[in-house]
């Protein structure tokens, strides 16, 4: 029996969340959160890199494994609505710059 017999455990992020806060608060070691929570320590210390590195940049810390294109039509979804505001603001200037060039 090898390890493609095991099946893969998913946690939810709830769940990594509340980890990485148990491992920062620092009363006990990160080995030792691990194991009180039944994971592996490699596994809470992945954990709370993800959170580190997405603290400033407004991702959500543990995007699973969701389709690489999920990351990119967010992005999109972002880029149209600056766009569209931006041509809002156009059409605004526009027009006053046209009730101005009639008087």
């Amino acid at each position: 029996m090898g390890t493609k017999d095991k099946e893969r455990r998913v946690y939810p992020k709830e769940f990594k969340a509340e980890a990485v806060a148990l491992a920062e608060k620092h009363e006990k070691p990160v080995r030792q959160v691990a194991v009180d929570l039944g994971i592996n320590e490699n596994m809470l210390h992945r954990w709370i890199q993800q959170a580190r590195e997405a603290g400033g940049t407004g991702m959500p810390p543990f995007p699973g494994h969701g389709r690489p294109r999920d990351e990119e039509l967010t992005r999109l979804r972002k880029e149209v609505k600056a766009l569209r505001e931006a041509n809002e603001i156009l059409k605004k200037a526009a027009a006053i710059f046209a009730q101005e060039g009639s008087r």
